[in-house]
C-alpha cells in the first residue's frame, strides 16, 4: 500500500527534493511516511528565503509577532489529533506521552508570545555625559536542528522563542520523526498566519546529514544554532560553530541521578524513579539512569521500585505505558548496556528481555562504576541502582559522571535537599521530584557534556538575540585633535 509524501517547506511554499526517504514506525516497523530527502541546495534556499524575509519581521511591533504565536496556539489545538498520531505512529510515543508533548507546545507558544513583550535593554552611565543605551536585537537566522524523542516539543521550544523576539528560522529536525519534528511545525505556523520565509523546514535522511549540517551551521546568514540531541553530535556542531564564528545553544546527554536520602518518603522516591526512568521507555535526555539510595532505605526501596516496574505493560503505545524504542542501533546499545552490567556482577530484579524494540521495564542491582550502564547513556527503560551510605557518597557519586543536566533528590528535609542540589553539578536539580521536569519560562539546559547555553523563557530570549551598545552625542566630548 502506498504512503503518502512528504515535502520541504521553504519560502512559504511546499516544494518537492529529488528523492525521498522512508520513515518507518518502530512499533511495527512498516513505512509510515516517504519524506522529502532535501540537500545542501535545499538548506541553501531555506536560509536565503529566511534572509530575505527577517527584517521585516523583526521590524514589526512586537505585538504584532506576540500575535502569531498565540495563533499558533489555536492551530495547535486544531491540529491535535494530527500531531498526536505522528508522535504514536512516528515517534513510538506512548499515547499518553503523545497527548502531554501536544498539550505542552500550546504553553511554549503562549510564553514565547509572552517574551515577544520581554526584549529589554538598559541606560548605563556615561563619564562623557552621552545617552549610553544597551540594546537587543535579533540575530538574524537561526537554525533550528532537533532530535526524535520529543520531537514536537523540542522544536517548538527553540522555533517559537526565535520567532517571537525578531528572527526568522531554519528548521532541521531526525531523520527518525521528521513529520512530527519538522513538518508538522510548519503547518502550525502556516494555519498562524506566519509571513512566507520565517520559518524554513529541510528534512533529509541519515545520508545527507551532514552536507546539509555543513550550510545549516556555515552559511554566513546563518546568526546562531539551536541543537537538541546527542553529547557526540553536539560536539561536532559546536566545533563547526566555532569555525564560522556562530552562536549555539546545545542542549545534549544526560545520565541524571535520583538521591534517594534515608528520610525520604519511600513511596513518593518509587513514583518519582519509576517516572523518571521508564517515561517514554527511557528515551528522555533527563531520565533518571542511576538511583542512588541510602543504604537504610535501600533493599525496601528496590524491591518495591522492581514490584512497580514490573507492572508496567509493553506493547502497542497506544494501549500500553512502554511502547518501542526509536530504531535497531538504540535497541542494540540497551542490550549492551544489560548484558555488560550482569556479567560483571549486576543483579536483574526485574524485567531484562526484549522482544524486538520492545524492552522489559528494567531494574539493575548492584551496578558498579566499571559498569557501561553507569558511564554511558542508555536512553532506554533500565533503571540502575546503587546503593550508598549518606549523602556525601550520594553527591560524590551523582557527580562521577560526564554528564551534567538534571537531577532529582528525595528527602523529607527540604533545607537538606536543597544543600545537596547546590553541590551537584548539574543545570537543573528538583527536590522530593524525578529529574524529568520542565517549564517553557524556565532556564533549560545542562553544564558538562550535557551542553552549553540555555532555552525557555528569559534564557531564550537571550540565546536568540544578540547585545548593541549605542550612544546618543550630547556635546560632552571633546576631541585632541
Amino acid at each position: 500500500m502506498a504512503v503518502e509524501t512528504e515535502r520541504l517547506f521553504v519560502g512559504g511554499a511546499w516544494r518537492d527534493a529529488a528523492g525521498t526517504f522512508d520513515d518507518f514506525n518502530p512499533a511495527t516497523g512498516e513505512a509510515w511516511r516517504a519524506v522529502a530527502d532535501g540537500g545542501a541546495d535545499a538548506a541553501a534556499d531555506a536560509v536565503e528565503a529566511a534572509r530575505a524575509a527577517q527584517p521585516e519581521w523583526a521590524a514589526l511591533p512586537h505585538d504584532q509577532r506576540a500575535k502569531v504565536l498565540i495563533d499558533a496556539m489555536g492551530a495547535i489545538g486544531e491540529l491535535q489529533d494530527t500531531l498526536v498520531e505522528a508522535l504514536v505512529d512516528e515517534g513510538g510515543s506512548w499515547i499518553g506521552k503523545a497527548m502531554f508533548e501536544t498539550g505542552y507546545v500550546g504553553g511554549i507558544a503562549q510564553a514565547a508570545a509572552a517574551a515577544a513583550h520581554m526584549v529589554t535593554g538598559e541606560l548605563i552611565p556615561s563619564a562623557s555625559g552621552k545617552v549610553s543605551m544597551v540594546v537587543r536585537e535579533p540575530v538574524g537566522v537561526v537554525t533550528v536542528i532537533t532530535p526524535w524523542n520529543f520531537p514536537l516539543l523540542l522544536s517548538m521550544r527553540a522555533v517559537a522563542f526565535a520567532l517571537a523576539v525578531g528572527n526568522a528560522v531554519v528548521l532541521k529536525p531526525s531523520e527518525e520523526t521528521p513529520v512530527a519534528g519538522g513538518v508538522l511545525v510548519g503547518r502550525i505556523f502556516e494555519a498562524a498566519g506566519l509571513p512566507p520565509g520565517l520559518l524554513n523546514v529541510v528534512t533529509c535522511s541519515r545520508a545527507r546529514v551532514a552536507e546539509v549540517g555543513e550550510v545549516l551551521v556555515g552559511h554566513p546568514a546563518v546568526g546562531a544554532v539551536s541543537f537538541t540531541g546527542s553529547s557526540a553530535v553536539g560536539r561536532e556542531i559546536a566545533a563547526l560553530g566555532g569555525r564560522h564564528l556562530k552562536r549555539v545553544a546545545l542542549e545534549l546527554g544526560g545520565k541524571d541521578a535520583l538521591i534517594v536520602l534515608d528520610d525520604a518518603d519511600l513511596e513518593r522516591a518509587v513514583g518519582a524513579a519509576t517516572f523518571g526512568s521508564f517515561m517514554h521507555a527511557g528515551q528522555i535526555c533527563m531520565s533518571t539512569e542511576r538511583i542512588l539510595v541510602d543504604t537504610a532505605v535501600a533493599e525496601e526501596f528496590t524491591e518495591r521500585f522492581a514490584a512497580k516496574a514490573a507492572e508496567l505493560a509493553v506493547g502497542d503505545p497506544r494501549s500500553n505505558v512502554i511502547g518501542p524504542v526509536i530504531n535497531a542501533r538504540q535497541a542494540d546499545k540497551i542490550r549492551r548496556h544489560i548484558d555488560d552490567a550482569v556479567a560483571h556482577g549486576a543483579t536483574v530484579r526485574t524485567g531484562g528481555g526484549n522482544d524486538g524494540l520492545f524492552f522489559q521495564p528494567t531494574v539493575l542491582d548492584g551496578v558498579a562504576p566499571d559498569m557501561a550502564v553507569w558511564t554511558e547513556e542508555t536512553f532506554g527503560p533500565v533503571a540502575p541502582v546503587v546503593t550508598v551510605s549518606g549523602e556525601e557518597e550520594a553527591v560524590k557519586l551523582a557527580n562521577d559522571s560526564e554528564y551534567g543536566l538534571s537531577a532529582g533528590i528525595i528527602t523529607a528535609d527540604e533545607e537538606r535537599g536543597l544543600s545537596v542540589a547546590r553541590r551537584l553539578e548539574t543545570g537543573m536539580a528538583h527536590i522530593n521530584d524525578t529529574s524529568v521536569y520542565d517549564e517553557p519560562n524556565a532556564p533549560f539546559g545542562g553544564v558538562k557534556s550535557s551542553g552549553v547555553g540555555r532555552h525557555g523563557g528569559k534564557a531564550a530570549i537571550e540565546a536568540f538575540t544578540t547585545t548593541r551598545w549605542l550612544t546618543l552625542e550630547r556635546g560632552g566630548r571633546l576631541y585632541p585633535f
